[in-house]
């Protein structure tokens, strides 16, 4: 798996986030137009406070990590303020087309994980916090805190088979 920090990544998995991947020699002769790679997120947290219409992963990671599947296999991460320029820069900023997420928490004294699939509709950050509005599209969001991961839709491709919060969405409308 190739793995990369990547500080000069701007925006959304369809060419203009992945282009200067493609400058960079991560894709190798691959057509990148023909085949671009389906990115998911993942953000993690010590603990989580949720109310109807609101996430404040906790304590978060500083970073925020990416991944592809199979063939290409890319990983690396955005550090806090790139991730916060996918919210407000371009004209497919996430602020104009919400991405989908599953929040899976371990709620104290439950044996599994809590999961909820949410559009993420604003983003901010918070000191050590990440804090997002969001609506619920299946579930109920957890009553209690605890370790947090938020995963983060496949950018670009919010329906396609692979994305468990693009069903969701599917079943929704």
């Amino acid at each position: 798996m190739e793995k990369t920090s990547h500080s000069h990544l701007t925006r959304r998995a369809g060419l203009a986030l992945l282009a200067p991947l493609a400058a960079a020699g991560i894709f190798g002769n691959q057509a990148l137009a023909a085949d671009p790679p389906q990115l998911l997120f993942v953000q993690s947290a010590a603990d989580v406070v949720t109310t109807a219409d609101e996430v404040r992963l906790k304590n978060a990671n500083a970073l925020t990590l990416f991944f592809s599947d199979r063939p290409k296999r890319i990983a690396g991460h955005y550090k806090l303020e790139e991730w916060g320029k996918l919210w407000t820069e371009g004209k497919d900023s996430f602020l104009k087309d919400h991405p989908n997420a599953v929040l899976s928490v371990f709620e104290p004294g439950k044996e599994d994980a809590t999961d909820t699939v949410v559009e993420l509709l604003d983003y901010k950050a918070e000191g050590a916090d990440l804090v997002y509005k969001v609506k619920v599209i299946k579930g109920t969001l957890p009553t209690k805190g605890g370790q947090s991961s938020l995963f983060i839709d496949i950018i670009g491709m919010p329906l396609t088979p692979m994305s468990y919060a693009g069903v969701a969405r599917r079943a929704v409308y």
